[in-house]
């Protein structure tokens, strides 16, 4: 059995953006309001790493979820769409059976009693499980008892893990969204809240679990900068881009907001020079802002909220 984990390749339909790129969401505008969720995982079927892309998606009219595997060359994808309409109750609990290269995945689900947080993503009382050869090769949500009992399968012997997750939020000042930084500790809530017109300075801050741990001011000149925080002692750089925000016509462009763990470094090297952002910071015991040398060999995760504003 081969365990080789496969990379993301560039032929596949929701491929990783580098960070240094300008990061585009063609197929989301202001004028639809189509949130969506985007989660791209690693998941061994049949003893190989398959791309798997979640797509939580939500409007005034409907609100779906799609579970994408990608062929081991990734070229070609499976494709398995729920409907989750709000008045078909039944909908909401179900089974389907696919084909990934001649093998059978069964995806169950229930989200009978799902609660959300204005996401079309729930964010509790739920499972999504994802079964081939009697293992739960991908499971999502919190009902993870009820989800073996029903697939009547073992827990998978190699973990999936996730590698970037991709949202798009509407406001009109305030920006919400979640993430987990490291598998094994707790999901943060993330929160961006700008003020942009008016007569004051543009500025911003970003919030995590309601503690403020960047501000930026005078975002006519600093509508692009990075800077690295610690959540819990864990390193994460934050890239952030407002330049439509600022210099295109309202609810025509988005704020794109990147977290991604990273190093920090050690105090003896720091060297006194600016990082580029001169941003303001509240510091709490466990969210503090620190300087940033890199990101090898950090978990290869990825969070990228692409905020809309509403007039």
């Amino acid at each position: 059995m081969s365990l080789e984990r496969t990379s993301w390749v560039a032929s596949s339909s929701n491929p990783v953006p580098a960070l240094g790129e300008r990061v585009i969401e063609d197929s989301v505008t202001i004028k639809t309001a189509h949130s969506t969720v985007t989660l791209a995982y690693q998941a061994n079927i049949s003893g190989y790493w398959h791309n798997v892309t979640v797509v939580w998606s939500k409007n005034l009219m409907n609100h779906s979820l799609s579970i994408t595997v990608d062929s081991l060359e990734g070229n070609f994808h499976y494709v398995s769409k729920i409907d989750l309409k709000p008045w078909h109750f039944w909908s909401r609990k179900g089974y389907k059976s696919f084909e990934v290269e001649s093998n059978r995945v069964d995806v169950y689900w229930d989200l009978r009693s799902a609660k959300f947080s204005g996401s079309p993503e729930p964010c509790s009382d739920y499972y999504v499980a994802l079964v081939s050869d009697e293992e739960v090769v991908l499971l999502l949500g919190d009902y993870k008892k009820k989800a073996y009992k029903r697939t009547k399968s073992r827990p998978a012997l190699v973990d999936a893990f996730v590698v970037y997750k991709k949202e798009n939020v509407f406001g009109k000042k305030s920006f919400a969204t979640r993430a987990r930084f490291n598998e094994r500790a707790k999901e943060h809530d993330i929160t961006v809240e700008s003020a942009i017109s008016g007569h004051r300075e543009p500025e911003i801050w970003i919030y995590i679990d309601g503690v403020s741990v960047i501000h930026v001011k005078s975002l006519n000149w600093k509508f692009r900068g990075n800077q690295t925080i610690t959540v819990n002692r864990q390193p994460v750089q934050v890239f952030w881009d407002v330049h439509d925000w600022l210099f295109k016509s309202p609810g025509t462009g988005h704020g794109l907001f990147i977290f991604k763990p990273g190093f920090t470094e050690p105090e003896s090297d720091k060297d006194g020079s600016s990082n580029g952002n001169d941003s303001d910071n509240s510091i709490g015991s466990i969210y503090h802002s620190v300087r940033s040398t890199g990101i090898t060999g950090q978990p290869d995760f990825c969070l990228f909220l692409y905020a809309w504003r509403v007039e």
